[in-house]
């Protein structure tokens, strides 16, 4: 039986050349020896509606119009579903927040599951094309997020040749519950460990800050997709690359275990 990482090797799913934005590369990416891949979920993968439902949960609570992308980036991107709903209250200057979290991460949670439902999830393009070049190299790749409905946003996107993006990844430890959240590095280590690659020899896509920190603090390659104009806060947090759009990666670097930009 052809499994779905096979399927999608198969058919070509997102093949194109990619480039990235340079910044001083890490000793790991110098020396060539990236062999594996863990990528992020929501805002790498997969253009969700977790910032919707984050948004429309705080109505009855505070004005959701103050709920910006850039206090999602910042203070929910990355984080366990209670302490991101925390974050979030003490940056709006809720009264009484830590009794109010608890009830706002229920309310952006059943938010979340009737968009998920009514089909409010789609994958970026530039992702699956960055996965489909690492799938034809060969590495392994995991799936690591720490929401606990990258599973079920990721089982609904299918592709032409019929499986979902969840059964794509040799490993998956996304929704785990962990003693900390990112930038904890604890879910990627997991990650790397289950793919049976040395933590050096990964490198991690994310969008967060905190996910990158994550990153770089497992002893990893963090490359940066700033997908909110937000490279600056990518880098900030110690991002060997970032990128505007992961179309823009050296594949043939890519194979020589490297992360560099394509020449003009």
């Amino acid at each position: 039986m052809t499994s779905g990482r096979e399927n999608w090797k198969a058919t070509g799913q997102g093949a194109g050349k990619m480039s990235v934005r340079e910044l001083p590369a890490s000793p790991s990416v110098q020396l060539g020896t990236l062999k594996a891949a863990i990528f992020d979920v929501d805002g790498v993968l997969l253009a969700s509606p977790h910032e919707h439902a984050w948004r429309e949960a705080l109505n009855g609570i505070t004005d959701p119009n103050l709920f910006t992308t850039g206090m999602y980036q910042a203070h929910v991107a990355g984080k366990p579903r209670l302490a991101g709903a925390r974050a979030v209250l003490q940056a709006l200057g809720v009264p009484d927040d830590g009794r109010l979290a608890i009830s706002y991460a229920e309310r952006k949670q059943k938010w979340l599951e009737y968009l998920i439902q009514a089909g409010d999830v789609e994958a970026f393009t530039d992702a699956l094309r960055l996965l489909q070049t690492v799938l034809s190299l060969g590495w392994p790749i995991a799936a690591a997020s720490s929401s606990k409905n990258a599973n079920d946003m990721m089982r609904s996107v299918r592709r032409e040749c019929g499986q979902n993006l969840l059964e794509v990844f040799d490993v998956n430890v996304c929704g785990r519950d962990l003693p900390r959240g990112k930038p904890d590095p604890a879910i990627f280590l997991l990650a790397a460990k289950g793919l049976g690659v040395p933590p050096a020899h990964c490198f991690v896509v994310e969008d967060a800050p905190s996910g990158i920190e994550a990153a770089r603090a497992g002893g990893m390659t963090g490359l940066g997709v700033a997908r909110h104009n937000d490279a600056a806060s990518l880098r900030t947090a110690g991002a060997d690359l970032v990128v505007t759009s992961l179309d823009d990666v050296a594949v043939d670097e890519l194979a020589e275990g490297r992360i560099a930009r394509t020449p003009a």
